[in-house]
């Protein structure tokens, strides 16, 4: 993790996530927009070439050689033109994919960096619409947006220009007076287009939300037999999304068929002006036929100039909201009293350790006083909700606790490194996250390359080596999102292993046996055991037969320790522990 002070934090939050590829593009645009005004230069020549042909036919004083001369100069211009066209297209549109690249690394990069309270607050299938949809507009307002926008406006300078100087100044202006209604009427939608854009991408990241949901809970919905129920919901969600949608359209279906009907009216202008001053001989007839195709030629960017506020106001629009999860900054991050701390033995120390979750008003931990020597394994039990987690949530800085209360080899956590504080810590999570790889990449995951020697060797500690023995590809076997394909106890033995691999000075198991039979728990423990020497190991169970062996137990309830001891200590106070071992034992009976 990036050291990161508070006045950098709030200096980031004022920069555009475009301004960086802007700048280290902008040669790459300017190649672009000068091929882009080659390009106009070169069509404006082929309304006067044809004009000229015209009035040399029209006059009997054209012969075959300047008819040659002609044909193979239009056809010279063209190829310029075609390649022309590529290299804008190539350096414009090649560069808004550049920077869509660029945008969605740094988008991906930075939710890494985030803290759990984020991704606490925000849902995937809304991350997912900005990484897609909103990362879309972007590219389009970046790429054909400002290109259109830059077409449209040079043409038109160009060809009013030619019109005026070699045309008919008067004819010109007439033709010309709808054209600027298309302006007026673009930039007033395009206002409109651009909230409505922004509740269609809101409407859009909520139906995302809600598939990534079913998706994830599918087995949840069959078991339930909730499949119509939740088909209703959807069609609900996607009706919105629909006419959220339709509100865009709406618009933008009424901004070209207007553009359309002024460009038709500027054509009739010309058409019988044009040709009035033509039959009065004011306008030859070449110069007409050019004056028409100029008048043509500004169709274009006068639709262009709608595409373009519709493009620039969906682009603004998504860039917006990209930019606010791009402002977003880690709460857990290295402060400048960071030491150069390099290793961890593994004592630790809770000092009066009092926690609140942020936007709560309950202690989920309350004046917790313990120390741990390094090599001791430490078991921790109480009732579900009484703050067990919570505790090696703030030992792995997941959650910051106050400064002062928690410390490691005599050094406040706080001041520790992050990358040296989690690479020394093994963890093995109540949820067991396994990702859709092969099994010798999630046990390896905390290495950048293979070690095939040592996933087994870890696999067999977890008494997990033998199950995946049996798999057709074993330990290259791809396992499904979530690791669906194999069984609980496989999953916790799978992420048991992935947490030796590192042997880390500090291991925490969270629960992390609950899913195996007791044969299977004693050889994982007694592995423990023999692989834990000389580390400290935190044991969070329901199990009582897990953690009865442990060098400390305690006992936590409402944020509380509550009682303290080993296992034979604590079965002599006759309270809260004993009460949890006699049940297990009754429970154990009846089997």
């Amino acid at each position: 993790m990036t050291v990161q002070s508070n006045t950098s934090i709030k200096k980031q939050k004022s920069l555009s996530c475009l301004k960086k590829y802007i700048k280290k593009y902008f040669v790459s645009y300017l190649i672009g927009f000068a091929a882009l005004i080659f390009v106009n230069l070169i069509l404006l020549q082929f309304p006067m070439i044809t004009g000229r042909i015209t009035d040399g036919l029209r006059a009997e004083s054209y012969s075959l050689i300047n008819l040659r001369d002609d044909i193979i100069l239009l056809l010279v211009l063209g190829l310029l033109v075609t390649v022309g066209r590529f290299i804008w297209r190539y350096f414009i549109f090649g560069t808004s994919r550049k920077i869509e690249y660029g945008l969605r690394g740094d988008f991906f990069w930075h939710l890494e960096k985030l803290s759990l309270r984020f991704f606490n607050e925000h849902k995937t299938g809304d991350l997912m619409a900005h990484a897609t949809n909103d990362l879309n507009a972007i590219r389009m307002m970046v790429g054909p947006g400002v290109l259109m926008v830059l077409d449209a406006v040079i043409l038109t300078l160009l060809v009013v220009s030619k019109m005026l100087i070699d045309i008919n100044v008067t004819l010109t202006l007439f033709a010309i007076i709808p054209l600027p209604i298309i302006t007026v009427a673009s930039t007033l939608l395009g206002k409109i287009i651009k909230s409505r854009f922004k509740e269609k991408q809101e409407a859009f990241s909520r139906m995302t939300e809600m598939v990534q949901e079913n998706i994830s809970g599918i087995r949840i919905i069959k078991a339930f037999v909730q499949e119509a129920k939740e088909i209703c919901v959807f069609n609900k969600t996607n009706q919105n999304n629909y006419n959220k949608n339709m509100r865009v359209v709406k618009l933008f279906a009424l901004l070209f068929p207007l553009a359309n009907l002024i460009t038709g009216l500027s054509i009739a202008l010309a058409l019988g002006y044009g040709g009035y001053l033509t039959m009065i001989g004011q306008l030859s007839l070449g110069r007409f036929v050019a004056f028409i195709q100029y008048i043509l030629m500004l169709v274009w960017p006068m639709l262009a100039l709608g595409w373009c506020i519709n493009i620039i106001s969906q682009g603004t629009a998504s860039l917006k909201r990209f930019q606010i999860i791009l402002n977003e900054q880690p709460d857990i991050y290295d402060n400048p009293n960071t030491k150069a701390i390099h290793h961890i033995d593994g004592s630790i120390l809770f000092k009066n350790l009092t926690f609140m979750y942020p936007n709560t008003s309950l202690h989920a931990l309350n004046q917790i006083t313990l120390t741990i020597k390094q090599g001791q394994t430490l078991g921790i039990v109480g009732r579900t909700g009484s703050g067990k987690t919570t505790l090696v949530n703030l030992l792995l800085r997941l959650f910051d606790p106050p400064r002062g209360t928690i410390y490691i080899d005599g050094h406040d956590i706080l001041d520790i490194p992050l990358k040296v504080l989690r690479n020394h810590i093994g963890y093995v999570p109540q949820d067991n996250f396994l990702f859709s790889e092969t099994i010798e990449r999630n046990i390896s995951f905390a290495f950048n390359k293979s070690y095939s020697e040592q996933v087994i060797e870890a696999a067999k500690k977890a008494n997990v080596h033998e199950n995946i023995a049996e798999f057709p590809m074993d330990y290259q076997t791809m396992i499904g999102e979530r690791g669906v394909t194999l069984s609980g106890g496989q999953k916790q033995r799978i992420s048991l292993a992935r947490a030796l691999m590192i042997k880390a000075p500090i291991m925490i198991l969270d629960d992390s046996v609950s899913a195996v039979d007791t044969k299977t728990e004693e050889k994982i423990l007694q592995e423990l055991v023999n692989e834990r020497k000389n580390k400290t190991t935190l044991i969070i169970a329901h199990r009582l037969s897990t953690i009865k062996n442990a060098d400390k137990i305690i006992v936590i309830d409402d944020g509380r320790i509550v009682e303290s001891g080993t296992h034979d200590e604590l079965l002599l106070n006759k309270s809260i522990y004993y009460d949890m071992f006699q049940l297990q034992q009754l429970e154990l009976a009846e089997e």
